[in-house]
């Protein structure tokens, strides 16, 4: 499972609350997958179950006590392993697709709304991964080398070249729906 590994790889950097995964996946891995605070715990939970991940309680006298959790040679062994398969084929499912595909059943103006609305949120999207871009550069963490920056950059890139894809895609169309272009039943 990629949420695994995602958290084994943050671990790798060194050891971290469930909280503090949190933060690191918002400024880091968001743009291409998300975890909530829960998924996260439970992920955890399961990785100690495999000897992945040990846990040490840390006492805090000013605060309740904290969970950090470390990876540990087998879940750096697991890592690796993971790492040095194929990288898996981006599975394409997409809602939003599906119901372009049977736009044909609804008139011009209808479809013209929802691509316009489209445009505008791949637009809001584009503006947030470029907010993200200096962010990544800005708060990047101790551990994180150049050669690594490289490599979490370039999938930030793939996320604004794919949004920029998307963008033209639907301009494209709302300019043939405006032309008159597209063909009526």
């Amino acid at each position: 499972m990629s949420l695994d590994h995602a958290i084994l790889g943050f671990l790798n950097y060194g050891p971290l609350s469930g909280y503090d995964l949190k933060k690191v996946f918002d400024i880091s891995v968001q743009h291409f997958w998300p975890a909530d605070q829960s998924q996260i715990y439970r992920t955890l939970t399961r990785l100690m179950k495999e000897g992945w991940v040990e846990m040490a309680l840390i006492e805090q006298t000013d605060r309740p006590s904290r969970k950090v959790y470390h990876i540990t040679e087998a879940g750096r062994t697991e890592l690796l392993r993971w790492l040095a398969e194929p990288t898996p084929e981006r599975a394409l499912r997409s809602a939003a697709l599906i119901q372009v595909f049977f736009f044909g059943q609804l008139q011009d103006d209808a479809i013209l709304r929802k691509f316009e609305a489209y445009v505008q949120s791949m637009w809001k999207k584009l503006t947030a991964y470029e907010q993200l871009s200096q962010e990544l550069t800005s708060k990047l963490p101790e551990t994180c080398t150049p050669r690594e920056h490289f490599f979490w950059m370039s999938t930030l890139d793939l996320g604004i070249r794919t949004t920029r894809t998307n963008i033209d895609w639907a301009e494209n169309i709302i300019r043939q729906l405006k032309s008159g272009n597209v063909p009526q039943k």
